[in-house]
């Protein structure tokens, strides 16, 4: 009787398990399957244009990016700032970080039109470009990720019949402080280089300011920090473990708080600058034609300024409601939520409200409209699949956290 009662819950979990990656493969399928139909076709299937080129696959790739910063981090956090208490979570902050990037990489290759070209930026250098820059940091810290992420995998069991695999997964791991110094100098340049290719569009006076590189390496860090604290969360109660200590847990959820502030005062100040104080004619008439236009302004300050940005920071810097984990969680998703909808309108923003010698712009009537195809669409389910299945395999079969104990 005893053996029977322990052994349903054990199959329900097995079950729900099983379910759980069955969905999420059906989705990769799709995704793969809107790869193919667009590697076939072409770009003519989404409705990206020449007006609005960036749309929904650049949203996901920056965001995909601004969320695996947990990964530089932490690692610059344990490995060379040398604060031992953030190890728990380090394993993890990059494992979601070569997830993140991996994802990333996955939707640029369809974004480009000629996937099979992406190496052309390797060969033929254009110094002059920022996204020639923003190429090779990704790549070279792709490969960073990787190395970091390699003992990791060895360290799986399944490795047990390949011992000179560990062993050499022992040796990257020496490494880890030499990844982590050109992990931290690779993100810091790749993801302030992710603003400046809207900063330096000086055709697009909304964002042609030298504040955005700045505000994207803040957005980031938070941004970063708080998914991996998300996850590790999820996945603690999912599987009935206590994955990070209690501590950790609150001390993350109060340094994610802090870089909250200090982005939320940068984009107070920014917005002032721009909207508030100046009344340059260029941006004026940009602004003006976005607001009549489109919601920017509803989702810059309800969805990004106080849902993303404000709420979260209570709860992240109030003792009590950091120490109640539905809280927690609730704060959290906020901020992930939060830099999504950023990167959506910056990536949106400045493209659906072009500039006054765009043909077809009469008076303040927009010219370009934007809404993603369900290509599109299903491509960017399939590589949000992609993560979640890495991840839900990753802890089933990883030793991510390891100092996990069941609760």
């Amino acid at each position: 009787m005893a053996t029977t009662q322990l052994a349903a819950p054990t199959r329900r979990r097995f079950l729900n398990f099983r379910t759980w990656v069955l969905s999420l493969l059906i989705v990769v399928g799709i995704g793969v399957a809107a790869a193919v139909y667009t590697m076939i076709n072409g770009l003519s299937v989404t409705n990206l244009s020449d007006r609005v080129p960036w749309g929904l696959w650049i949203t996901h790739d920056l965001s995909a990016i601004g969320l695996g910063a947990g990964a530089f981090t932490f690692s610059a956090i344990v490995y060379l700032f040398r604060i031992k208490r953030f190890e728990p979570i380090a394993r993890a902050a990059v494992f979601i970080g070569f997830l993140g990037y991996t994802s990333a990489m996955l939707v640029l290759a369809m974004d480009i039109g000629r996937p099979d070209r992406f190496w052309h930026p390797l060969i033929y250098w254009n110094v002059h470009s920022v996204l020639w820059e923003i190429t090779w940091c990704v790549i070279l810290y792709a490969t960073v990720l990787t190395v970091e992420f390699l003992p990791i995998l060895f360290e799986a069991k399944y490795f047990d019949r390949w011992p000179f695999l560990r062993t050499f997964g022992h040796m990257l791991h020496k490494l880890t402080p030499v990844m982590a110094f050109f992990g931290l100098a690779l993100s810091l340049l790749h993801q302030s280089s992710l603003g400046a290719s809207y900063g330096v569009l000086s055709g697009r006076e909304i964002w042609f300011k030298p504040s955005l590189p700045v505000m994207f390496i803040m957005s980031a860090v938070a941004g970063g920090m708080a998914l991996t604290l998300l996850a590790t969360m999820v996945a603690g109660r999912v599987t009935h473990q206590r994955l990070i200590p209690g501590t950790l847990k609150r001390e993350i959820a109060r340094l994610v708080g802090f870089a909250l502030l200090a982005y939320l005062y940068l984009k107070l100040w920014d917005w002032a600058a721009t909207n508030y104080y100046s009344h340059a004619p260029g941006t004026a008439s940009a602004v003006e034609r976005l607001q009549l236009t489109t919601p920017y302004s509803q989702t810059f300050w309800l969805l990004e300024i106080l849902l993303g940005l404000v709420i979260p920071a209570i709860i992240m810097l109030y003792p009590t409601l950091r120490r109640n984990d539905r809280a927690l969680l609730i704060g959290l998703t906020l901020i992930v939520l939060g830099l999504v909808v950023n990167r959506w309108n910056v990536t949106l923003s400045g493209l659906v409200a072009p500039p006054q010698w765009s043909p077809g712009v009469l008076g303040n009537t927009i010219a370009a409209a934007y809404t993603p195809s369900l290509v599109e669409i299903a491509l960017s389910a399939g590589v949000l699949a992609y993560a979640l299945l890495g991840f839900t395999l990753g802890m089933r079969y990883l030793p991510v956290y390891p100092d996990a104990k069941p609760e």
